[in-house]
């Protein structure tokens, strides 16, 4: 009886000693690390089955000897693998390092911790713990060149934005600020997209025409970056060299779009073309594709009937109407590019009305000031695409009577349209 349960308090033991080297042997695959012995005295090494794996060796090939495993460390790091062995034979606690072998011609990271094996006259062995770090530094280095690309591109992002930005206001004149006229004041406001990709073709022309007439012109190439500003500074150019011809508005745009079809290939660009006769007040105009400009009259803001016109670049052969429309006293108007109201979290529609809505309360005496919270009025800049934004307003009281009255014309400024 008493031999039976001698030999099942064995047995038990035996199971336990099974399920503890089963648990170190799942650990140790887990972690991606072993242990190995190295006795100085004897030469005897013992590896556990995981250095093996880490070292890509046959098991029959049996463990390697601590004078040989230099020779397995990569070239580079030999002197670190060779000042470790030195630090754990002559000190007395564990000390640790990292260094490269070769498996199968692939570099592979190990950590190793050795600690001596402390006998009656000192050091008679070393134990070590060896874990394959390549994932790991593998991640790490893949994070820091993700960190030093992003840095890099956020540098390049910068110079580009930086460089677009100086292209733009060599070519644009001074977007802030109002031009006084005699009868009436100009301002205009250029607001850059807040990301750098999305700078693009967005422009504005207000100056005085030779026959004294004030041209008054906001357009949008297609795309962005560089090209499109590059397509944009020949369009404006283009007009401005046209626009000393004294032909009307319709017939700017039809030789605008000429140029687009023929020379920017694969190239559109909408655009509001219009001149303001400082005497009649009556503003001429037409359109390529863009949306109506905004008229603001005894605290009502509408858009202006629409004449008829297709985008830049779009069709050949295709009419420009004119539109004609007189400004009265006190009014403002405001002409702008679709980057105004366009988000890609709303429909244009609510982007209209709320410019239609901040527009109603802007203040025509201070038209500076009434850009201003025009823009914050309606969210500020768009993050997505730049927008051009163009006022005009009539003295509440201009000096003088305005000689004769202006064909097809009512006085609340109700528009002509004609080819």
């Amino acid at each position: 009886m008493v031999d039976v349960i001698g030999a099942a308090e064995l047995l038990g033991h035996q199971n336990h000693a099974e399920v503890l080297a089963a648990r170190l042997s799942h650990a140790q695959r887990l972690g991606n690390m072993g242990w190995a012995e190295w006795h100085l005295h004897t030469g005897e090494t013992i590896w556990s089955d995981q250095v093996y794996l880490i070292f890509g060796r046959d098991p029959a090939d049996g463990p390697i000897s601590l004078p040989d495993l230099a020779e397995h460390a990569e070239q580079a790091d030999v002197a670190t693998f060779n000042r470790l062995l030195w630090a754990a034979v002559e000190g007395v606690e564990p000390v640790q390092a990292e260094f490269r072998i070769r498996r199968g011609g692939e570099l592979r990271d190990l950590r190793v911790v050795l600690e001596p094996l402390m006998g009656a006259t000192g050091p008679v062995g070393l134990h070590g713990v060896i874990q394959d770090i390549t994932g790991r530094r593998r991640a790490e280095r893949m994070m820091s060149e993700s960190r030093r690309q992003l840095l890099e591109a956020r540098e390049q992002a910068a110079v580009e934005r930086h460089v677009m930005l100086a292209l733009r206001d060599a070519i644009l004149p001074e977007s802030a600020g109002c031009l006084d006229l005699p009868h009436s004041t100009v301002a205009v406001r250029y607001v850059p997209a807040e990301k750098t990709a999305n700078l693009g073709g967005d422009w504005f022309e207000a100056a005085p025409a030779p026959d004294g007439r004030l041209l008054l012109a906001i357009g949008d190439v297609s795309g962005h970056g560089l090209p499109a500003i590059a397509h944009m500074a020949q369009l404006r150019h283009a007009l401005v060299g046209l626009a000393m011809t004294g032909q009307p508005a319709h017939r700017l745009l039809a030789w605008l779009n000429d140029l687009a079809m023929h020379q920017l290939k694969e190239t559109t660009a909408t655009a509001i073309i219009g001149h303001l006769d400082p005497e009649t007040r009556v503003f001429a105009w037409g359109q390529a594709g863009n949306l109506a400009p905004i008229l603001v009259r005894d605290g009502v803001a509408r858009q202006l009937p629409q004449p008829r016109g297709v985008l830049l670049g779009a069709a050949s052969h295709r009419p420009y109407e004119l539109a004609t429309t007189r400004l009265l006293p006190g009014d403002l108007l405001l002409m702008f590019t679709d980057g105004l109201v366009e988000r890609r979290t709303r429909d244009i529609d609510v982007g209209l009305d709320l410019v239609l809505a901040a527009a109603r309360d802007a203040p025509a005496r201070d038209l500076d000031a009434a850009l201003d919270h025009l823009l914050a009025d309606i969210g500020g800049p768009n993050p997505e695409d730049d927008a051009c934004l163009l006022a005009v307003s009539i003295p509440a009281a201009v000096p003088g009577a305005i000689a004769g009255a202006v064909p097809g014309r009512d006085e609340r400024g109700t528009p002509e349209v004609r080819p």
